[in-house]
């Protein structure tokens, strides 16, 4: 799809809505529109999308989701609910759903609303964090999901606020969706020493060929613990590209978790800013590829400030001709002495066809650090293979049992026990039916 296709889209919107609400927010939708125009969508020859092409996106017409009324029910997100406790934001094809939305359990002073209404009754916060983290001056989609964002999440967290239940936001695409584009929106501002888990699920239920573009902004004050999970379970033949960005401030811990099994094209950003001492950033995830899909993850840590670390664990599972792509950033400044990271990508092949592309990027500017990094690719063990067979399993089965094995070292990473056990039945079932099949 041409930047003169969208061009007519932005115009239609702005004239359709986009431009109400306060005067900086179409000002804001048509700044990071320009930049839009002015970026392109980007092509291979761009060192952070060498091993992605996002012709397939570029090159296809998406188009608004149509106001039709969904028929999406509990009964159809059951299979992805995490646990009906939970507190539950749900909407679907962009649009907010109340009635499949709940909140279980949460703290008088904690505010979760959607965007549209914060904007309505607290503009000057949103004002101050909607695009202040993500780079749409630099990122051509996060620029695009600014442009066209109507509504997403808002989550505010006073100091010292614990909140022990987790909120599930799930962004469902149904029928209606099919050949749209998604413009998913979630800030999130971590008051002092206030601790949440969110969860973010992508879920496809009918919809085919649409576009997701997700933008995630994080913002954590002094001593704050936020654990963030992306679960990308999109339809097979859709198109995913997400964007978190973080901002650590001192003492606090940010733990992402990206786990992605659907879309025909994923595209994850993971960045993080440790920007004062004693900072810790936790990149953790798990893709597992089958088909001809093609999953990217990008994560960028910057060391800004001494005496910080950084732990990442990146696994993939690809079989048939996919293909994964791994790229791990970490930036060193001259300041950050005393800097801990450690990055470790592992890559299983299923198949001769399947491909793997790992490409750690260290930077270091200072003196006084320890930081590694880790990369293999590789096969299972035909040595144990050969034990699990002398025992009387059957040779898909021991398969599969290695497999989920495999899968199962970067699982252990998620904080929260019914998320770590509902990827782990997920996994645990994908690998079975696959020994059965």
């Amino acid at each position: 799809m041409s930047v003169t296709s969208y061009r007519d889209q932005f115009a239609a919107f702005s004239s359709n809505g986009g431009g109400a609400g306060p005067a900086w927010l179409p000002a804001l939708r048509q700044r990071a529109f320009d930049r839009f125009s002015a970026l392109g969508f980007p092509t291979t020859r761009d060192e952070d999308f060498h091993y992605t092409s996002v012709a397939a996106i570029a090159e296809t017409t998406f188009k608004p989701v149509r106001g039709t009324e969904s028929t999406t029910d509990l009964t159809a997100l059951a299979p992805f609910l995490v646990d009906a406790g939970f507190n539950r934001l749900v909407f679907v094809n962009g649009r907010f759903a109340r009635e499949l939305s709940s909140f279980a359990s949460l703290p008088v002073e904690v505010s979760i609303t959607t965007l549209t209404d914060a904007i309505a009754h607290d503009a000057g916060f949103v004002q101050e964090h909607l695009a202040s983290l993500a780079d749409i001056d630099g990122n051509a989609f996060a620029a695009l999901n600014t442009a066209f964002v109507t509504d997403g999440v808002v989550v505010r967290l006073p100091a010292d606020c614990v909140v022990d239940t987790p909120l599930h936001i799930m962004w469902v695409a149904d029928s209606a969706a099919s050949g749209a584009s998604i413009f998913p929106r979630v800030l999130i501002a971590a008051g002092r020493h206030s601790k949440m888990a969110v969860i973010e699920s992508f879920v496809g239920l009918g919809g085919s060929g649409y576009l997701t573009n997700a933008v995630t902004e994080v913002r954590l004050d002094d001593g704050a613990y936020i654990e963030h999970y992306k679960v990308q379970r999109e339809a097979t033949d859709a198109y995913h590209v997400a964007t978190v960005q973080a901002m650590q401030a001192k003492d606090t811990v940010f733990h992402q978790f990206s786990y992605a099994t659907g879309a025909r094209l994923s595209r994850s950003n993971i960045y993080t800013k440790l920007a004062a001492p004693g900072g810790e950033g936790r990149l953790n995830g798990l893709y597992m590829l089958a088909g001809d899909q093609h999953c990217d993850h990008q994560t960028y840590v910057h060391h800004a400030d001494e005496h910080t670390a950084s732990r990442e664990l990146y696994k993939g599972i690809l079989d048939d001709s996919s293909r994964g792509v791994f790229n791990g950033k970490v930036l060193v400044d001259p300041i950050a002495q005393k800097t801990d990271g450690k990055q470790t990508n592992h890559a299983l092949l299923l198949s001769d066809t399947a491909k793997i592309d790992s490409k750690p990027q260290l930077e270091i500017f200072a003196d006084d650090v320890r930081c590694t990094h880790g990369a293999t690719v590789g096969r299972l063990d035909d040595t144990l293979l050969f034990y699990l067979k002398s025992r009387g399993i059957g040779k898909e089965t021991a398969r599969a049992l290695l497999t989920y094995a495999f899968a199962c070292e970067a699982l252990d990473t998620i904080e929260v026990h019914a998320l770590r056990e509902s990827l782990e039945a997920l996994a645990f079932e994908q690998f079975n039916v696959a020994a059965v099949s």
